[in-house]
């Protein structure tokens, strides 16, 4: 019992007794959040928070290593990339990189976990349940994965303890389906596989005591892409693994809070013709203390927003397949209603009566 105990022991307690002195580090060496228009907190504050959860996660996973040693998992591809995406996002930290060398440093770090075997090599057809087996298509479709997580979760780091807390979700949830995994279908890796995510969870959890609201420190985007894009690794590590029919759409409802905020945000700037990467203050976050909620209740509220996609993920996982397909069908619609009637999609009122206005013309200059 030990052996699965002590790990998560480490992890939780690195991450609470490292952080205070990564943030004097990150202090000397100017790794500082000025405010601007854009952003909520109003002083500067420091941030590269990201080393500190990466110094209590690379140790509890060798200790892992050392634990368990006929572990089949490709630790050492994870760890290999993850230290990568670190070193970029500390230099961004530190210095700003240009979108383009941020985005060049991404693909390096999704490119580095490939000669280990860390690959999505097929997927499921949702419909019929039948591999598809992707060939040549199997590195981009990986590097596009890892790099669009990697983003996801960065871009909704905007609230203390909002992209750590939605990564610890998305991390439980993760051991959770490997979990029914292991059991249903017996998947080698899988225990292993819930080891590293609960570990993940233990060194977030010992940070966020110094991130949630009112935060000492920030994450940063040394920790916002470490831990978007080992959470997209992880999830090639071990969801993919299983051939099931909703295999394929299982990680993307774990990660619904930060895809699908990402992916409205392009919906919105396209609506708006503005340049798709050009920042704004009309995400999730932004949109609900709009309506009036603190600081800490629009975080409670997007984290049980995370939690409820988690828990839909499990149950999906659980279901036959038309029964997921079905879940999947009402979910959309849900989440479609929800995120306009929030104002995500950046489809105000009026521009509904435009369009309605618009239409009724139409049909009557028909008539």
């Amino acid at each position: 019992m030990e052996k699965y105990i002590l790990p998560l022991v480490l992890a939780l307690a690195l991450g609470y007794l490292i952080t205070p002195g990564v943030r004097v580090l990150a202090i000397k060496a100017g790794a500082l959040d000025h405010p601007n228009p854009r952003k909520v907190h109003s002083g500067v504050m420091p941030r590269m928070g990201g080393l500190a959860v990466y110094l209590a996660f690379v140790p509890a996973v060798l200790l892992i290593r050392y634990l368990l040693p006929n572990a089949s998992l490709p630790v050492w591809g994870l760890l290999t990339g993850a230290t990568i995406i670190l070193l970029v996002g500390m230099l961004d930290d530190m210095r700003g990189l240009t979108p383009r060398v941020k985005l060049l440093g991404q693909i390096v770090a999704a490119l580095a976990v490939i000669p280990f075997g860390i690959q999505i090599h097929y997927i499921t057809n949702p419909l019929t349940g039948q591999l598809l087996f992707l060939g040549l298509l199997s590195i981009p479709l990986t590097v596009f994965w890892v790099v669009a997580v990697t983003n996801a979760i960065n871009l909704i780091d905007g609230l203390d303890g909002l992209a750590g807390g939605v990564s610890c979700i998305a991390a439980l949830t993760m051991a959770a389906v490997a979990w029914t995994q292991w059991h249903l279908f017996s998947l080698s890796g899988m225990p292993e596989m819930i080891m590293l995510a609960l570990v993940l969870v233990a060194a977030v959890t010992g940070f966020l005591k110094h991130n949630f609201h009112p935060a000492t420190i920030f994450l940063g985007d040394s920790g916002s892409l470490f831990l978007g894009f080992t959470l997209a690794v992880m999830s090639i590590m071990s969801l993919t693994k299983s051939a099931t029919a909703v295999s394929v759409i299982i990680p993307l409802v774990i990660l619904g809070v930060p895809l699908l905020d990402t992916f409205f945000a392009v919906i919105r700037r396209y609506n708006k013709h503005k340049p798709i990467f050009q920042p704004d203050r009309e995400h999730l976050h932004h949109q609900l203390m709009a309506m009036g909620l603190s600081h800490r209740q629009t975080v409670l509220v997007i984290y049980a927003i995370s939690a409820f996609l988690g828990l839909t993920a499990v149950v999906l996982n659980l279901v036959s397949n038309d029964h997921a397909l079905a879940m999947l069908v009402v979910l959309a619609i849900l989440l479609i209603y929800s995120a306009d009637r929030v104002g995500v999609l950046g489809i105000s009122h009026r521009m509904r009566r435009g369009i309605t206005d618009k239409y009724r013309q139409r049909r009557s200059s028909k008539m």
